[in-house]
Parts: C-alpha cells; structure tokens; sequence
C-alpha cells in the first residue's frame, strides 16, 4: 500500500528549496522566511533587490505575507468574517472585495471549462470531510449524496461586485484557485518593492521571479509522490515562470484498507477515481491562479483526458505523474 501523506506537501517545499538554493553557487547574500499560512507551509526567497540587500528583501517579505493574510481573510471560506464565509451563511445579496469578486469570476470560467467535474461551490461537500483528523471517519453516504445535488457554479449570481447563491443550501469554497490568486498576487508586490531574484512558495504553488542572480535559470525540482521528499522524478530549468502540481498525496488518509484523498468527485462526493497521482503544470509568470485550476481539472479528468485538455491551452506545458509510476509530459517542456 502507498505511504499515506499527512503532511501537507512539505517535502516537496523542502525539495524546491534545496535545488534552488545549492544551485546557486555564488557570494552575496539571501533571505528565507517560512509561515504556515493558507492550510500550508509558505515561504519565500529574496536573492536580489534593484536596490538595497537583507533589510529591504526581508521588509518586502513581511509585507508579502501581511497581504497574503488580507486576502485570506476574504477568501477562506472558513474565516469567520470572509467573503465566502459570509456569501455562503447569507441567503442573499453580499458585497464582496474586488479580489473576491475575480477570484469568483475566475472559478465560474474553470468550473465551465471543466464541464463541471472541477466546480467552486463544492463547499457543501468538503466542509462533510475531514482531512486533518487523526482519527478520521468517512462521511454519512446520504450526506454526500444530498451536498452533491447543490454543487452548481450556476448557482452563482453577480450583479457588480454583490453575489447571490441562488440555492441556499449551494457552498462555494474557493480552494482550488484562490492560492493560485494570493501567490500571483505577493509576486506583484514583491517585484513593486524591487525584487528582482527570488521564489515564492505556496504550498507547491511556485513562482520564479526572474532567475538566479546573474541570469541564470532556476533549477525546480519534482517530487515523486508518496515519497516523502526522497525521490524526484526530475528537474526544470526556468526563469519567470509559476509551476503548481496538484497530487492525490497532499491531503489524505486511510480507513479500512483504503486511501482517500481530498480532491473530491461533484458527481459523488467521494475522492476522484484517478489514473494521476500528481500533475505539475507550468505558465508564464502571472497565471499561477490559472494553473492553480487546470492542474486540478486535469488530475480529475485523468491522463489521457487531462493530456488533451491541457495541450489546447496555448503557453502552458504539463507533467504527469500516473498511479503505475510512468511520465508523461507535453512536447514544450524538458525533465532533467
């Protein structure tokens, strides 16, 4: 049986950093800082500013992270407070921020795109699991089986920036994406304060600013899964780039001789039936949200589906991880 994971994908935070730190064999300085934030552990990097060294690079980290809370505090549909939190209690009309309203906007498009097996008001039925416990249960069937029959993205209406759950019992919970927003989000204020070199960490949302100092690329490693950061699959070289990998490892646990794992079915509830163990997909610096989506949509959908959906979307390049052990990848990207 497969090692269960309960860790929340720290191995492959630890990973990236080593390759990319060792890989810079240079004089001169860096700044680390680790938080656990967003369910995760996060960190980021600064190697180099325009102009100033350790004090501006650890300045513009802390207010990095002080943004990264802000818009979890809108975000999380498990804040107290939130947008989501208070759209999906309401019953009515709420006004909500502009980062909730794009984040919002941007589900509903993946949601359609997807055809729904990926759908931002899955929030009825993962608030049912529990993925943290250390005694985990499975959910009651009927449970699941009536939260299914209000996970519609149709659901949502927006009229400016209010929104309006049109079935009462409907749950959005933003997941799949908002990380993939906040990460975008902090590498815009990160090179506004001067940032020039450095990496952001969300958990496996990676973003690359620029490359290593003196215009070098990046050296990003892939975890296999189930390994416990013990094994890579390979390595990328890139610069300016955001890659997110979505895995059936992240979250999970196993009852009765069975693993179950927290990418969940719209169609059952239960945890996707998946011939993926992992998908990483990689985009231009700034489409760390988009990437955030598909890489789930395509672990859903599978090897072959998800190979096929992806490779229509112009500028983005996929690896996959299948449950047998065997690689796939698109033509525009290169393991070493």
């Amino acid at each position: 049986m497969k090692k269960t994971k309960y860790t929340l994908i720290l191995a492959l935070i630890t990973t990236i950093l080593i390759i990319t730190q060792t890989g810079c064999k240079r004089e001169g300085w860096s700044v680390t800082e680790t938080n656990y934030m967003l369910d995760t552990m996060c960190t980021i990097t600064i190697y180099e500013m325009k102009e100033g060294g350790e004090e501006e690079a650890k300045d513009a980290i802390d207010k990095a992270y002080d943004l990264c809370s802000k818009l979890e505090e809108k975000l999380s549909r498990t804040k107290e407070g939130s947008d989501i939190s208070k759209l999906n209690k309401a019953g009515g009309w709420v006004k909500v921020s502009d980062d909730t309203l794009e984040v919002v906007k941007s589900g509903i498009r993946y949601s359609k795109i997807s055809g729904g097996v990926f759908d931002i008001t899955i929030g009825g039925l993962t608030e049912l699991w529990d993925f943290h416990s250390e005694n985990p249960i499975l959910p009651d069937d009927k449970d699941l089986r009536n939260a299914v029959g209000h996970v519609s993205y149709k659901n949502i209406t927006i009229n400016g920036n209010k929104l309006r759950l049109k079935d009462p019992k409907t749950k959005i919970d933003l997941g799949g994406i908002a990380k993939g927003y906040i990460a975008d989000r902090m590498v815009d204020l990160l090179e506004k304060e001067g940032v020039t070199s450095g990496i952001v960490n969300l958990g496996g949302n990676v973003v690359c600013i620029g490359g290593k100092p003196g215009d070098e690329d990046f050296n990003i490693g892939v975890e296999a899964p189930f390994s416990d950061g013990k094994e890579l699959i390979g390595s990328l070289k890139v610069k300016d780039k955001t890659l997110v990998t979505s895995g059936v490892y992240e979250r999970s646990f196993d009852l009765n001789g069975k693993n179950y794992h927290h990418i969940l079915s719209t169609a059952t509830g239960y945890p996707v039936e998946t011939d993926l163990d992992a998908v990483t997909l990689v985009a231009d610096k700034g489409h760390s949200m988009d990437i955030d989506a598909l890489s789930t949509i395509c672990l859903i959908k599978g090897a072959e589906k998800g190979m096929k959906f992806i490779e229509k979307m112009k500028g983005i390049e996929a690896i996959f991880i299948l449950s047998d052990g065997t690689v796939k990848n698109t033509s525009g990207i290169e393991l070493n």
